[in-house]
């Protein structure tokens, strides 16, 4: 027998958060590159934007106002307010994405996690990054070089809070070894798509391999 059994499944929304530097950030990178079948959430934020972002691409940039009535029209999934810089996921272009079985990836924190269980909770699947030491933790924040010896204190103080909540998520995965941490989400994600709840064309497969 040749070729793909192709039954129609539900999108799902695969999270990743960690404290900044832990990985996450290229962790995504690195899944988009390799797996055509899941696209990354694109936030809006206030956020300025820097000299290399792309509108629409990286972040959909708004002013502060346009924010707010955003948010009282009820349009997020989440929204925070992270560094002083206010951030939020559209619901409408996911929802639109999950019907049509695309997973949507989301880069966000527990806080923006805990809101995407509230409306969304089957659709859900939430990994946390952990780094394997604080002292390397704080190495790959100065490694980027993007950031101020102030902001990077600030990064390494609120990592703390971040990582409290770690069993609040399905699974955790140590970022020590970036292929075997990227490996771990594969498999996750693989595994994930496969649960019989998101696969909405299985009963019609059932029903006519019965018949035969």
């Amino acid at each position: 027998m040749s070729g793909t059994i192709d039954i129609p499944r539900r999108g799902l929304m695969l999270v990743l958060s960690s404290p900044s530097g832990a990985g996450k950030t290229t962790l995504s990178r690195l899944l988009l590159e390799s797996d055509q079948g899941i696209t990354m959430s694109v936030s809006v934020t206030t956020r300025p934007k820097r000299p290399a972002e792309v509108d629409g691409r990286d972040y959909h940039f708004v002013t502060r106002e346009d924010f707010e009535r955003m948010v009282a029209k009820g349009e997020f999934l989440e929204h925070a307010t992270v560094f002083g810089n206010s951030y939020g996921t559209l619901g409408a272009p996911v929802e639109a994405a999950l019907r049509l079985g695309r997973d949507v990836l989301f880069d966000i924190d527990w806080q923006g996690t805990q809101q995407l269980r509230q409306k969304a909770r089957n659709d859900v699947v939430a990994i946390f990054v952990l780094p394997p030491s604080r002292a390397e933790l704080e190495r790959r924040l100065h490694a980027r070089a993007q950031d101020s010896e102030e902001v990077v204190r600030g990064r390494m103080a609120k990592a703390n809070d971040e990582m409290s909540h770690w069993a609040e998520y399905d699974y955790i995965i140590i970022n020590e070894d970036m292929d075997t941490a990227l490996k771990r989400v594969v498999s996750i994600l693989g595994a994930e798509r496969q649960r019989r709840d998101r696969l909405t064309g299985l009963s019609d497969f059932v029903r006519t391999l019965m018949k035969g």
